[in-house]
């Protein structure tokens, strides 16, 4: 995985968050890798990316993460995870994944990303990408701690051989 694949959606993220939770301290966790299929927190939204470079990113929280985040996007208390929450979050998936997308196609990088699929459930994960280990791509994880609770955002991309 080239850093320059990843810091566009580190840092999207990032100034989306702020923007989208208004102007709200949002902090950067310690970043990890993650090569094994992982758990899921609870609600992920994903997106696929094919062309230049392929693989996913994975926009994971808790359902009441989730929650707090539509509630404070659409300016009214959300009290259940209903089609008005799942559509705010994969709103917020979209509007991330639309901004560091174009930051990679100024760097050159050409790529179709997929719309945004959104999985809530209990003990759910996400499997690691390709068939063997050989073929397989590390998930770079980014924890984005918020006043409305922990994202992380999980990419896992590589340039496609």
């Amino acid at each position: 995985m080239r850093v320059e694949c990843i810091n566009p959606f580190v840092e999207t993220s990032y100034q989306v968050l702020k923007e989208v939770l208004g102007g709200a301290t949002v902090t950067r966790g310690d970043l990890y890798l993650k090569s094994t299929a992982m758990p899921v927190m609870g609600v992920a939204a994903l997106v696929g990316l094919a062309g230049d470079v392929e693989g996913r990113v994975l926009f994971d929280m808790t359902f009441e993460t989730a929650l707090n985040i539509a509630s404070k996007m659409n300016g009214e208390q959300l009290t259940k995870f209903d089609d008005l929450a799942k559509a705010t979050i994969s709103e917020l998936a979209n509007l991330i994944t639309a901004q560091a997308v174009t930051k990679l196609h100024e760097l050159g990088f050409k790529f179709d990303l997929t719309p945004p699929a959104l999985f809530a459930g209990e003990k759910m994960e996400i499997a690691a990408l390709g068939g063997s280990s050989a073929n397989s791509v590390e998930a770079l994880i980014v924890p984005l701690i918020t006043e409305c609770g922990k994202i992380e955002v999980n990419v896992a991309i590589r340039e496609r051989m």
